[in-house]
This record gives C-alpha cells, structure tokens and sequence, in this order.
C-alpha cells in the first residue's frame, strides 16, 4: 500500500481553500477541548482563513454549540457550524414532510430541528407519522424505546408505517476520556427489533442524513462556493468516506475514534492525509 501522506495544519491552510472539521474527536470530546484545537481555531481566525464544522451532532442548534465552543475557548461563529440536524429542513422540503406528526428522541434542541423543518412534535404515547432520532440522550432511553416500539408495531400492523429518521448515523463517540454510544446505535436497536417482527421489510429502516451522506458536503460547498476543501476527521466510514465520494480531500486524524491502521481500511475510507493532531507545524 502507497504509504499516505501526513501534512502540518499549517501546510492544508496553504493548500486549499477551505478547511472543514468533524467536531467530536477532532475538536472537543463532550466537556474536554482535543490538545492544539484552540490553537487551530484561533490561527485560523487570526488569518480569516474560511473553515467550517461539519457535525453529525443533531442534538444542539448552532447557537447553542457556539455558546459552548466559547466556554471551552473555541471561538467559533455559529454560522460556521453544519450540524446534521440542519438537514432536516431540506429532507423535509423534498419529500413533502411539512406538517407531519413526529415523535423526537433527543434534547430540547433535537425538537427544535424538527419544528424548524416544518414537523409536529407530538407525544410518543399517541399515534405519529414519523419517528426521528436526534441524540442518544435527552430522554429514558428503555422508557422511550419501549413506548415508541409499541407504537410502531401498531402503527405497521394498521397499514401505516411511519417515517424513520436518522440525522446522525455515528454508532459511537468520543466522551471524555473514553466512547459512548451514539444515535445510531439507538436506531440499530429499532431496526433489530423490526426485523425480527417485521423480516424482510427493508423500507423498515432508518434514512441516514449526516456524514458520508452528500448532503452536508454540499452545504459546505453551498456556502463556500468552492470545492477546493479538505475534510479533517477522525472516523473513516464517515468523515473519509464522505468526503472521498464527495470528491475532496480527507484527513484521518488520530485523537478520536481512529486508530490510523490505513491498512485495514475499504479503499472508500482510506485518507488522502493522516494527522497525529492539529499542530500547526511538524514536531
């Protein structure tokens, strides 16, 4: 295997235009800033050097992430900030969802996405037409999982599944000083249980919206107006994958989920770059 090249930050912000980060493993992990990330950020600043965040994080608006950014010294503008929960907007514009009744797993702000995009929140205990998955927390996961499955085994029983949504597809995060589990781990669970009631039914499934999906990538490119990016994150079968099927540049990073054994990896996850961290210059 050609061996992969390990550039400074320093030599990424000379060679393209536009620098975008993962968020969790790359920037911060939950309450801890990654070493050298408030360096990056305030360099990059320092330069007006166009970055943006792209997160599959649907459990903060980018306000609210912004306000904790500063908190944590990460001086980050909210309108730098591409969640996954964002995308609900134009999911729900293209397939005619406005006005639906939507069950929300997640915090307060998970809901808020929905009603952005044109959804109705309403209880878990009555009828709905959709279920989405904002966060793995925000609420009694075994309560929440078993009211809702009930609701959609008796909502398919009537002829009338509902809409399953997944903004963020990650399985799993960085949580201080080690991994939690993440939204997509919450809808593997229901697509389990579907399964073993419902075999063969595969639109019995979650539509994944975050990274590797294009969509996020094209958000970036929308408000960039360039394709000149480099993607720097740290889990290959989602911020690699998708910015190698994107078309732009990919940096796998080691201070998160990675392990960087390039070797081991699809050739669809494999970095254009690796990283140790974001140190500016070599070490």
């Amino acid at each position: 295997m050609t061996q992969v090249p390990e550039p400074t930050l320093n030599e990424l912000i000379e060679r393209y235009s536009v620098i975008l980060f993962d968020a969790y493993g790359v920037l911060a992990n939950s309450d801890l800033v990654v070493p050298r990330a408030a360096a990056a950020i305030r360099h990059l600043n320092s330069l007006g050097k166009p970055y943006f965040i792209l997160t599959n994080d649907a459990s903060a608006l980018p306000e609210t992430r912004a306000a904790r950014y500063q908190i944590l010294g990460l001086s980050i503008d909210a309108r730098r900030i591409i969640t996954s929960g964002s995308l609900l907007s134009g999911y729900f514009r293209e397939h005619g969802l406005e006005g639906m009744q939507c069950v929300v797993l997640g915090p307060a702000d998970s809901a808020s996405y929905v009603e952005s995009a044109g959804g109705v929140v309403v209880s878990r205990e009555g009828d709905f037409e959709a279920v989405v998955i904002g966060d793995q927390s925000g609420y009694p996961l075994l309560e929440a999982g078993r009211s809702v499955l009930s609701g959609l085994f008796r909502m398919i029983d009537a002829g009338c599944p509902p809409r399953l949504i997944l903004p963020n597809p990650d399985l799993i995060y960085p949580s201080g000083n080690g991994f939690a589990f993440a939204s997509g781990t919450v809808a593997q669970m229901f697509e389990s249980a579907l399964a073993l009631r419902y075999p063969n039914r595969p639109e019995l499934r979650f539509t994944r919206l975050g990274k590797p999906h294009s969509a996020i990538f094209e958000e970036a490119h929308l408000r960039s107006g360039t394709m000149d990016m480099v993607m720097i994150g740290d889990t290959p079968d989602t911020d690699i994958r998708g910015a190698n099927n994107y078309g732009i540049a990919s940096v796998l990073i080691s201070t998160g989920v990675s392990t960087q054994d390039v070797s081991q990896l699809p050739q669809s996850d494999v970095p254009t770059y690796l990283m140790q961290s974001l140190s500016l210059d070599a070490q």
